[in-house]
């Protein structure tokens, strides 16, 4: 049985989550002490509950410790991944109304079901746009497009928004699952930027707000020479929530191969709309002018992946992650890859991952 500290690097869920795929990739069992250690309130919340339930059921495993709080979780996976139909819901889990985050859950399961023969559907109710998560908007536009170059064949249906701190979100996938290993990937040359698009969104709230959080973007990007288009969205949900979601696209000069960078920032009573694209916008133009292709969060994102592919990966990013740091030390106690992150002052930094 492997040990895993979970108050290491970060001494968040990540720990947990990457623990979680890649014992239930490789069929290790495994115990994880020290749950979330590094946060104000330790131990399972609902979200990283609902995430330990669908590695559960998609495997078969035998869990002790699954309960809201709990600080030690041991999981042994049973004999082999079952494709299928799940539906995941953070807010049954918490036995209330829960924004805890559907694509953190979905990120748990996605690469066992995936590297298994068979079609799987995924209903996954909770928040889908949140604070300190990929919003699912993220990783339908982001993650996967880049994954399905590796092999990963996944398609992502947003039905229904749920904001932080309602939730009540859903989102639908369909997981195409091949056996084998996934196809390595090189994120190294950016490229051309072909265009900036996203959409300002509420639920709940009137039309005007993201009305301004869009056109206050339009006009922060043309200010940097960008042209972008940003689309207003008024939604139903459980409750109040806005945000805005930008993205950019760049075709390399190299492969021909386009890489999308995604930023958000989320509304909160008090501040501005503007104020809120604003944000956005510079996230957006700082990762524009770094020259590189891979977005700091899309870069620990990709560790598992990398490490699951045969043959060698490699990507450039701005900055090294505490949570890139993190899943690289989670790797390590399971597989004997060679990976690699150089970092040198005031250039970009690389993660290399070889046989």
């Amino acid at each position: 049985m492997i040990v895993i500290d979970g108050s290491h690097g970060e001494g968040g869920g990540q720990v947990l989550r990457t623990a979680l795929t890649l014992a239930t990739v490789t069929g290790e069992s495994i115990r994880i002490e020290h749950v979330r250690a590094g946060r104000k309130t330790p131990g399972l919340r609902p979200q990283h509950l609902t995430a330990v339930r669908a590695a559960a059921a998609v495997c078969g495993a035998h869990v002790e410790g699954d309960a809201l709080g709990s600080q030690t979780l041991t999981f042994a996976p049973g004999d082999q991944v079952s494709p299928g139909k799940y539906t995941f819901d953070v807010a049954q889990v918490a036995q209330r109304g829960s924004a805890g985050s559907v694509s953190l859950v979905l990120q748990t399961v996605l690469l066992p079901l995936a590297l298994i023969n068979g079609e799987s559907h995924l209903t996954l109710r909770g928040g889908t746009h949140v604070p300190w998560a990929p919003p699912a908007s993220y990783v339908e536009h982001v993650f996967l497009p880049l994954l399905r170059r590796m092999g990963i064949r996944a398609r992502l249906d947003v039905v229904r928004w749920g904001f932080y701190p309602a939730g009540g979100g859903e989102m639908r996938v369909r997981i195409n699952g091949r056996k084998g290993p996934l196809h390595p990937i090189t994120l190294t040359d950016r490229g051309k930027l072909e265009r900036v698009w996203g959409m300002a969104a509420v639920t709940n709230l009137p039309s005007h707000i993201p009305q301004r959080m869009a056109n206050r973007a339009r006009n922060v990007l043309m200010e940097a020479d960008l042209s972008a288009q940003i689309e207003a969205r008024r939604l139903q949900g459980a409750g109040p929530g806005a945000g805005i979601f930008l993205f950019t696209e760049y075709a390399s000069s190299s492969n021909g191969e386009t890489s999308v960078a995604g930023f958000t920032a989320y509304g909160r009573k008090g501040l501005p709309s503007e104020r809120v694209a604003e944000a956005a916008c510079e996230d957006l133009l700082t990762h524009h002018r770094s020259h590189t292709p891979v977005d700091p969060h899309l870069a620990d994102q990709l560790v598992l992946p990398m490490v699951l592919a045969k043959g060698e990966s490699r990507l450039v990013t701005p900055r090294v992650s505490q949570h890139l740091l993190t899943n690289v030390w989670v790797v390590r106690q399971f597989l004997a890859r060679n990976v690699i992150i150089e970092e040198r002052p005031d250039t970009p930094a690389a993660l290399i991952v070889k046989e």
